[in-house]
């Protein structure tokens, strides 16, 4: 059974072919479409458990709140449940704006919320984009000027940011190099050395951006090691609710503490952004892998469906007719009658008739076609007889061997004679 061709494999579409996705093509509707449905989903998930762990301490502290008041008004009847009310607000909104309740006019405290040190640490969190808010600007040209220095300062953080990052990734790759090195030289397996080197970088980065400040967070707040750790994710991830910011405490009244912090974020923010950049430079060259490794798969089935079609076919169909080219030609015919006046030359003896061709299909037998096209030449060819000419477009397998016609001395050749 004569097996069909197969096809090569097709190779993996490039990524600035005409017919494979350009580097910045945009992504697909339904794509997009399904990113956007798992993201809803992902926040109304998120919204159920927060409902669920939040709104009965929210309801607690309400109940707390209004025990409190009433309590306080049959103390004191002389004040009203209005002035009260005013107070309570009043008390809220100088809260909002940093006041310490600690503080009053007799006590010689002299926290700001807005000495150099936390204004330093002010303007750091603007240009971060963290904004704890725990302290606000009230005034309106803080809050113009604000404007425009936040338009300017973050994208320059954001320049210093990458540069600071690619630094401090170069250092850890580096240093990581020398321990890879240890490891092959130990004979252990490429792959799994590249497994132990990403463990190693994401454990040297947590462990100087992420345990390293924990603890001190705990030593210089008087924090719990969850209070400690929660400030620490929200910081780096940029969240910054502001319910836990480092230097707040009145009791901090270092100066150079809260620009410290900030040096801390800007170096773990750093780490951070490198990692994600490894991680989204991961998952492209996975999807490029997964990408030709389809395409390969794809190409092969593809090619062996052709396979086992044009075998099927082949044993279930009509036989087809061999092609014109292929064809077994048939006996030489005989010889034409020699014209009158002219001696007829000695002919060579008879020889036996060549067999008559095979029967089977010229893609069987190419060999025994090619014999018998020989033979029936050479046939001819002895008997004086002038070849059939092949028709246009058809040739021979191999070149017809001109006949030799003997002649009489000294006499010309007739040109109406055949050769």
């Amino acid at each position: 059974v004569t097996t069909a061709p197969q096809e090569p494999p097709a190779r993996p579409l490039q990524g600035g072919s005409g017919a494979g996705p350009a580097p910045g093509r945009a992504m697909r509707s339904t794509t997009l479409l399904a990113l956007l449905a798992l993201v809803l989903l992902y926040l109304v998930s998120g919204a159920l458990v927060f409902r669920a762990l939040e709104q009965p301490h929210e309801q607690q502290a309400q109940r707390v709140l209004g025990e409190v008041r009433e309590k306080f008004l049959r103390a004191h009847p002389c004040v009203s449940d209005q002035e009260l009310g005013l107070l309570i607000k009043e008390v809220a909104d100088a809260l909002g704006g940093g006041a310490d309740p600690e503080t009053n006019s007799t006590s010689n405290s002299s926290h700001s919320a807005w000495d150099l040190g936390s204004a330093f640490f002010f303007s750091g969190t603007i240009i971060t984009t963290i904004g704890y808010g725990n302290v606000a600007l009230r005034t309106d040209a803080g809050r113009l000027f604000c404007i425009f220095y936040a338009l300017v300062g973050i994208p320059l953080f954001g320049i210093l940011l990458a540069g600071v990052g690619d630094r401090l990734g170069s250092s850890l790759r580096r240093g990581i190099g020398h321990i890879e090195a240890i490891f092959l030289k130990w004979h252990v397996p490429p792959e799994l050395v590249r497994v132990l080197s990403a463990m190693l970088f994401l454990l040297i980065g947590c462990l100087l951006f992420v345990l390293t400040p924990t603890f001190v967070f705990c030593y210089m707040e008087d924090w719990s090691k969850l209070e400690a750790i929660y400030f620490v994710i929200v910081t780096l991830t940029t969240v910054g609710f502001g319910d836990y910011v480092a230097g707040a405490d009145p009791r901090q009244d270092s100066p150079a503490y809260q620009p410290l912090v900030w040096f801390w974020i800007l170096l773990g923010l750093a780490y951070f952004a490198s990692v994600l950049t490894t991680i989204g430079n991961w998952l492209r060259v996975v999807s490029r892998r997964t990408r030709a490794e389809m395409g390969g798969l794809t190409a092969q089935a593809a090619s062996w469906t052709g396979t086992v079609t044009a075998r099927v076919t082949q044993r279930a169909g009509p036989a087809a007719p061999p092609p014109e080219k292929e064809r077994p030609l048939l006996p030489p015919p005989p010889c034409p009658a020699q014209p009158l006046g002219r001696p007829r030359s000695p002919s060579p003896p008879k020889k036996a008739q060549p067999p008559s061709p095979p029967t089977a299909s010229a893609l069987d037998y190419p060999s025994e076609n090619l014999a018998f096209i020989d033979e029936s030449s050479d046939t001819q060819s002895e008997r004086g007889c002038p070849l059939p000419r092949a028709p246009r477009g058809r040739r021979h397998p191999n070149p017809p061997r001109k006949p030799v016609r003997p002649r009489g001395p000294g006499r010309p050749r007739d040109k109406d004679v055949p050769v």
